[in-house]
Formats: C-alpha cells, sequence, structure tokens
C-alpha cells in the first residue's frame, strides 16, 4: 500500500522541497499552499497524513487541524512552526496533532515521524476494522444458516445495508423476516438512531393510521390528546413496517406520499410535517397477486420494493436443519434450567424429514415442547410433538416440483433409511439397491 501524504506551506519552496523528499521515501504526495485548499484536498478523500505549516493565511494550520481532527480523527497532523511559535505547536497538540516540528525541518526527523505516524493510523484502522467485522457478525449471530441460499441472502444485507433504499423482504411466516430487517438497519450508518417497528396486521384501519402518522387533539372519540406518529419518532432512523400487505388503501395512499415526498399530515391536523425515515417492509403475501387483485396499489409496491430480499422457507434448506436444532437446544436448555446434551437418531430424522409449514418458528417450538417433555439429558422421539411423530410415521414422502434428482434421490433414502430404524440391509432390499451401493450414496449425502 502506498501513503498518501497532504504537504501544507504557503511558501512554494519548502512546500515542493519537502514533497520531493517524501517522494523518495516512495510516498505519493498532494501538495496545497493554503488551508483552504488542504481542507478540499482532505474531504476528497485518500489523504492518510497532513503535514501543514502552523502560519498560513485565509486558514491557519491550527484551524486546518481542527476540521481534520473533528471530521477525519484517523488522520494523523504533524505541525510545521518556526522557533518563535513553539507555543503555539503547544496547543497544537492539545488540540490533537500527532506531534510538531521546528523549521528548518530535519529530514531525518521528519521522516522517522511520517513512519511513525502512518504506522500507527495503520493499527487503529486495522482495529476498526476488526470492530466493524464483529459487530457485522454480532448482527447476523442469531440468524443461523450455511445454505448457499442463506448466503446469498446475507450477502443481499451487507450490500444494501449502507445504502438509503427501501427494502421489501418476503417469504413465508415464521422465516425471520423481522431478523433479517434488523441486521440492516443495525449495519446501517442510521446503527445509533432511532428504530421503530409496527406491526400492521395487528391494528384496525383507524388505530393503524393514528400509529403511523400520529394524530392532533378531538381528531376522533378517545383522541384526548396529540400524539406523535411512528414516522415521526423514526426521524432520521428506520422504520420496519411487518405485514405490509395488510394495509388498506387509504393508508397506503398516505405510505406513498411519505415515500415520494417525506411529508404527511397527522390524523386531523393541516400542520405537513417532514421527515428523513428509511423504510423496510415484511409480508408473506404475494403482493403482485394482490395488485391484480386491486387490493395493493402498483405504484406503492414499486416505492417499497426497490431492493427485494427473499427468505425461502426451512423445506427448501434442510442442511440448516442441524444447526438450528443445535442452536435451540442449546438456548431453550438454559432457560429452563435442563441439561439436554443431545438428540437421538430417530428423533433427529423425524424433524430432518417434518416440512415445517411454520418454519424456524415451529422448529423452535417443537425443540422447546422436547426440552420441557424429555425426562432425560437425551432428546427421544417420544419426547417430540404429536404433530411431529405423527408424520414421521406416513407411508409416503412429499418432494416439491422443481427438486433435482440428486436432492430426491437423498430425501428417498433419507426417508427409508428412517422408516427402517437405519437399518441398511432392509434399506438397501427396500430401494433395490446393494448395500454397497447404499453405503457409498450414504456418505456421498452425508446421511451418516
Amino acid at each position: 500500500m502506498k501513503f498518501n501524504i497532504l504537504v501544507v506551506d504557503d511558501e512554494k519552496n519548502i512546500r515542493e522541497g519537502l514533497g520531493k523528499a517524501l517522494e523518495f521515501d516512495g510516498y505519493r504526495i498532494t501538495l496545497a499552499k493554503n488551508g483552504l485548499e488542504a481542507v478540499n484536498a482532505v474531504n476528497k478523500g485518500d489523504i492518510d497524513l497532513v503535514i501543514t505549516d502552523l502560519k498560513m493565511p485565509e486558514l491557519s494550520g491550527q484551524e486546518l487541524l481542527r476540521k481534520v481532527s473533528s471530521a477525519y480523527p484517523t488522520i494523523p497532523v504533524i505541525i510545521l512552526t518556526g522557533h518563535g511559535t513553539i507555543e503555539n505547536a503547544v496547543q497544537a497538540m492539545r488540540d490533537g496533532a500527532y506531534d510538531f516540528l521546528t523549521k528548518p525541518v530535519n529530514l531525518d526527523r521528519l521522516s522517522l515521524l511520517v513512519k511513525r505516524a502512518l504506522s500507527n493510523r495503520e493499527l487503529v484502522m486495522q482495529h476498526r476494522m476488526l470492530q466493524e467485522e464483529l459487530k457485522q457478525k454480532s448482527q447476523f449471530a442469531n440468524i443461523i444458516g450455511k445454505s448457499e441460499v442463506m448466503k446469498r441472502v446475507f450477502d443481499v444485507v451487507k450490500q444494501v445495508a449502507p445504502t438509503r433504499v427501501s427494502v421489501l423482504i418476503t417469504g413465508e411466516s415464521g422465516v425471520g423476516k423481522e431478523m433479517i430487517a434488523d441486521a440492516i438497519h443495525y449495519l446501517s450508518p442510521r446503527k445509533d438512531k432511532p428504530y421503530i417497528k409496527i406491526h400492521c396486521a395487528a391494528l384496525t384501519e383507524t388505530l393503524l393510521e393514528s400509529e403511523l402518522f400520529g394524530h392532533e387533539k378531538g381528531a376522533f372519540t378517545g383522541a384526548i390528546a396529540r400524539k406523535r406518529g411512528r414516522f415521526e419518532l423514526a426521524n432520521m432512523g428506520t422504520i420496519f413496517l411487518d405485514e405490509i400487505g395488510e394495509v388498506n388503501q387509504s393508508v397506503q395512499i398516505k405510505l406513498l406520499r411519505v415515500l415520494q415526498e417525506k411529508k404527511f399530515e397527522r390524523v386531523g391536523g393541516e400542520e405537513t410535517l417532514e421527515v428523513d425515515v428509511r423504510i423496510l417492509s415484511a409480508t408473506n403475501r404475494d403482493l403482485k397477486e394482490e395488485i391484480e387483485k386491486g387490493n395493493f396499489r402498483e405504484d406503492l409496491y414499486y416505492r417499497l420494493n426497490v431492493v427485494n430480499i427473499h427468505i425461502p422457507p426451512l423445506r427448501e434448506r434442510k442442511e440448516d436443519i442441524p444447526l438450528l436444532i443445535s442452536h435451540f437446544l442449546k438456548e431453550i436448555s438454559k432457560e429452563n434450567n435442563k441439561k439436554i446434551e443431545g438428540i437421538d437418531v430417530k428423533a433427529r430424522d423425524a424433524l430432518y424429514s417434518y416440512v415445517w409449514p411454520g418454519n424456524i418458528r415451529e422448529l423452535r417450538n417443537c425443540i422447546e415442547s422436547a426440552v420441557v417433555m424429555s425426562k432425560g439429558n437425551i432428546i427421544t422421539f417420544d419426547d417430540l410433538p404429536p404433530f411431529v411423530r405423527n408424520d414421521s410415521s406416513r407411508d409416503y414422502i412429499k418432494l416439491n416440483s422443481g427438486i433435482s434428482l440428486a436432492d430426491a434421490e437423498k430425501a428417498i433414502i433419507q426417508f427409508t433409511l428412517q422408516k427402517e430404524g437405519r437399518n441398511k440391509t432392509k434399506t438397501a432390499e427396500i430401494l433395490g439397491i446393494g448395500r454397497k451401493t447404499l453405503h457409498r450414496k450414504i456418505q456421498e449425502y452425508g446421511l451418516d
């Protein structure tokens, strides 16, 4: 990496002389003849260190130091000063300067100081990057998944989080849409600003409008005082509208205006309020189908759906089930003061083959029930809820349309192994294949 050093001095000979000396040391050099030019250069980015004279017209080195330290605290600033202004240099150190040198500048001393300052900056930047990486990992800590489809979801979340765009999160109930919304907010520049959530399906039309936009005193029966709405409270932050497909047409019109103009009025009010809010929304409905039925505005749909993140159902990412089971076992065992060490083969097979119409939420409830009902430290088939046990006793297997031949074969082998209590000889006989072939398939599909 080649560092870029900004040299600022109103004396041309000094400015260019220092530039050439540092360029000889292998650095890229940017020159500025005054503080104003220097500020513009720093604001353009790509500056790693500032070396500035203290006494300059228009904008002094002291003022330049304050601007750089305030806006870019990781960029070190070295002050150059004459013998008569040592006190000013000491004050500059108190204001955040990395160090100072007196004129005429000792180039060897300057070279050593520059190396130290840049080395310190690199360490600070590495530490910040590590902290940011740890922070990002923590935002995904509760979102369990190693499947390719979930890896793609994580990649999209990381890409859209730093932007301002509206995101529509779609998927069946229980897949974790709210957790994805949480991750987007907490990975965004608005992470320290308000984050307001509202479940649109839980409120009547009047209450939803009041909750979103607020109301004035006397706007309707029971409105005994002015109330600020969620959009007003979320100003400069993020609002998450869960089950957006349940919102009626009149509220949709007001939502559209907020997205287009960032303006709205409280219910019963005349004052126009302006807000800066990022909107994340989620639904388990097919909004295109709702548009065709006349239930959802097409213009609002395109405003909300700038980026779409679809969370696949659990039955389409079964490789995540073992991870989720392990996570829930630890979490729920701790909550209930039980020492559950694992789950037996028959119970695990039953959990794996079940289609999970309620997705992750249903799986968690199932594990919670099994932990509570377990009499030992291993979850058994008999500890599972009846709906899982009954489902596992069926004599047929459901395969989704569009499934690959390999996935179908894997599912059939898994199902037959489970039905036969993992008796490989009996399983091979039922499937009409040799035992060696079955053993190879088990290893190939990771069904051990």
